[in-house]
């Protein structure tokens, strides 16, 4: 690939996809009034499942962290309860900010990727409910590792041979991409759809639509003013910190 193609990478869920309302679908039936409960102590115990093995696919992460995490809201929980995160994946919904976005993008020239701790299967399924694919993809099977290491980055930044100057990273997720983007002097634009609460004030740019990406973007790299938004009022983010390793 010629290391002058702009590219613009992206996190998938939670940035593309919503994670949450398809998780949320996905447990309701036997999580009931729990659901956000199971939901916030998951995405704790996600992070601790990554960090554990080398390598672990995506389907045994979700179905090991939902275990802890019903067991942590005293659920009890069958075989396929536990099961029911990947048995769902196909119908994880996209964001509808998303297609006129990633529209707008390749209009402007750029080469769309996405960075995802997913296994090739899962994505695959995802990948398909998007109007056009992206131009590569790369998943924490293929990578043999889980953001926030740096292993997604350093592999995309080897196989394109991108100059720096051409690329940014877009994601919500601090944690897994903000904090490892900016580790690296890679460019980014945090979406931060959740609205967390960690200190953006160093972030390169910080907005809370897929509307805004592009003209961000494009000033961004025109050299124009781009300011972090404020972040008055908000708290820190503590679902990582709180994990009970089971």
């Amino acid at each position: 690939m010629s290391a002058r193609m702009r590219w613009i990478t992206f996190d998938c869920f939670g940035t593309l996809v919503d994670w949450q309302a398809g998780f949320a679908n996905a447990i309701r039936p036997f999580a009931g009034a729990r659901t956000e409960d199971v939901l916030a102590a998951y995405y704790a115990h996600e992070a601790v499942a990554e960090r554990e093995k080398p390598h672990r696919s995506y389907k045994e992460v979700l179905v090991n962290a939902l275990a802890r995490a019903g067991r942590e809201c005293g659920l009890s929980l069958s075989m396929d309860d536990v099961r029911a995160l990947p048995q769902a994946w196909s119908s994880m919904p996209i964001f509808e900010d998303v297609e006129p976005m990633l529209a707008e993008l390749r209009q402007r020239g750029w080469r769309l990727a996405v960075l995802t701790n997913c296994d090739e299967d899962l994505f695959a399924m995802t990948h398909m409910r998007f109007r056009a694919p992206f131009d590569l993809v790369l998943t924490a099977e293929r990578i043999r590792g889980y953001k926030p290491a740096p292993w997604h980055f350093l592999a995309f930044e080897r196989l394109t041979r991108v100059d720096r100057r051409d690329w940014v990273h877009v994601a919500n997720s601090w944690y897994h991409d903000i904090a490892p983007a900016r580790a690296l002097g890679v460019k980014h634009v945090w979406l931060d759809r959740e609205r967390t609460g960690e200190d953006g004030g160093s972030v390169t740019v910080r907005i809370q639509s897929a509307v805004e990406v592009s003209s961000v973007i494009k000033r961004l790299f025109a050299g124009g003013d781009v300011p972090a938004s404020r972040m008055d009022g908000v708290r820190p983010d503590r679902r990582i910190m709180t994990a009970a390793v089971c």
